[in-house]
This record gives C-alpha cells, sequence and structure tokens, in this order.
C-alpha cells in the first residue's frame, strides 16, 4: 500500500514546480527576461496555478484557444474570464488588471501635455482611448484656448442606453476644469462608425447647455473598429449652432 504522504507528492509532482527548472517559467523570465517566454507562459505567470489536472502553462494554452489571441483577451469583459473552467475570482481578476495594465501602457503619456489641433489628432487621440473595446464609453476631452488638453474624463460604460451620461455633469466638469471648450466622443463596439438621431440629439442638448457658460463644444467623435465619425467635419456643428442660433 502507498502511504498517504507518497500519494499526495505524486499529485505535487505533476505541477510546475516538478519540472526541470531550466522549463519553469518564472524562473526562466528571472533569469532571461519576459521576452523569452510564450504567450501561455506569461499567462501562466499572471494566474500562478492551474487545476487539477491542468498545469498553468496549459490553463494560458486553453486560454489563447478559447480567445484567439491577447489582444482578444484584452478586450474580452470579466464576466467572459470568469466563464473559463479554473479562473475564479481571485485569478480572473488577476489577469485583468494585468491585461488593463497593457492597455493602458499604450495611452499617450499623462506626463506629456496632449494637444489637439484639428479632427485628425483628436480622432487618433480618441482611437487609442476607445478602439477596441466591448462595452460602448463616453468620453469628454475638456480644452484650454491654445487646444491643451485639461482633462480626459470617462463619463459613462455600458449598453447604448447606459452611456449616456447626464448632460449636467459634462457642464459641471468643464466648470471645474476652467475649460473654453469641449470634444465629447464614443465608441461603437459593433465597428460602424456613424451617428444616429439620438447621438445628434445629445450633441444639440450639449451644445446649448455650454454655450451659457462660455463654453464651446467643438465636436462629437464616434469610433468603430477601423475608421471615426465627426461632426464638425460633417459641417454637423455648424448646422447646431445655426438651429440654436434661430430659436
Amino acid at each position: 500500500m502507498i502511504p498517504e504522504e507518497s500519494k499526495k507528492g505524486e499529485k505535487k509532482s505533476k505541477g510546475i514546480a516538478s519540472w526541470p527548472e531550466d522549463e519553469r517559467p518564472r524562473e526562466r523570465l528571472l533569469r532571461r527576461g519576459a521576452q523569452a517566454l510564450t504567450d501561455a507562459e506569461l499567462i501562466a505567470i499572471l494566474v500562478r496555478t492551474g487545476l487539477k489536472g491542468t498545469s498553468a502553462v496549459e490553463l494560458g494554452r486553453q486560454l489563447l484557444k478559447r480567445f484567439g489571441s491577447l489582444r482578444a483577451m484584452v478586450e474580452a469583459p470579466i464576466l467572459a474570464l470568469l466563464e473559463v473552467k479554473g479562473l475564479k475570482g481571485a485569478k480572473a481578476a488577476q489577469l485583468a488588471a494585468a491585461m488593463e495594465v497593457a492597455r493602458r501602457v499604450s495611452l499617450p503619456d499623462r506626463r506629456v501635455r496632449v494637444t489637439l489641433k484639428d479632427t485628425r489628432e483628436t480622432t487618433e487621440y480618441l482611437q487609442s482611448r476607445l478602439r477596441g473595446l466591448s462595452e460602448e464609453h463616453f468620453r469628454a476631452l475638456f480644452l484650454n484656448r491654445r487646444g491643451a488638453l485639461l482633462e480626459d474624463a470617462l463619463f459613462a460604460a455600458g449598453s447604448v442606453d447606459q452611456a449616456r451620461p447626464p448632460i449636467r455633469l459634462i457642464v459641471a466638469r468643464a466648470l471645474q476644469t476652467n475649460a473654453t471648450a469641449v470634444i465629447v466622443a464614443h465608441n461603437h463596439p459593433s465597428g460602424a462608425a456613424e451617428a444616429s438621431e439620438s447621438d445628434r440629439l445629445f450633441t444639440e442638448d450639449l451644445f446649448a447647455a455650454l454655450k451659457p457658460i462660455g463654453v464651446k463644444l467643438l465636436d462629437h467623435v464616434i469610433i468603430g473598429q477601423d475608421s471615426g465619425f465627426s461632426f464638425a467635419d460633417r459641417g454637423m456643428m455648424e448646422e447646431i449652432a445655426l438651429t440654436l442660433s434661430a430659436r
């Protein structure tokens, strides 16, 4: 009869700890750098442990197979991670946090003053913030007279109905930041960058709310998967200004 301790030892030997040191992801990372590891091995270090009969590296491979790529994992909502067998709350949270860090690293450095001079620069900046998200996000950019970005704020996230913030919140933030101009933007996770009638009405209402406090609404930008839509470029901001002045 095999002693109980030996049985436990056999179970342990199936994990990464039983691998030769040269093959363990963490040890290889420390010796050779993170670039020496495969995608699955990097994920294994983040989740730390696998599950019964499955090593952390194998769990990493399964995650990559399920989502298709690391980029797709970055874009996946936390609920999608929680659906994966072996990813309990803590593991899913660690993985989601690491993916969000990676996404934020790709954004413009906040220590560098961003100046938005035209629609092209604005669209490129907003694409870095909004493209590839699985939910609709609504952001507002607050600018000074020279076009320097004073604040970039996320006001809402969720479905189409949920991602439409109260106008009074944007007006209040414009006063707090002492902005002279505002650009608002949201993304279309479906990929199509086109303005709806709801988008137009919201833009008109926001324009009217900002005007009495001396803040100009410069644009409303919609970010799709591969393109952007600008109210200003389409002449719609001028139309809104004329409509309101005629009332």
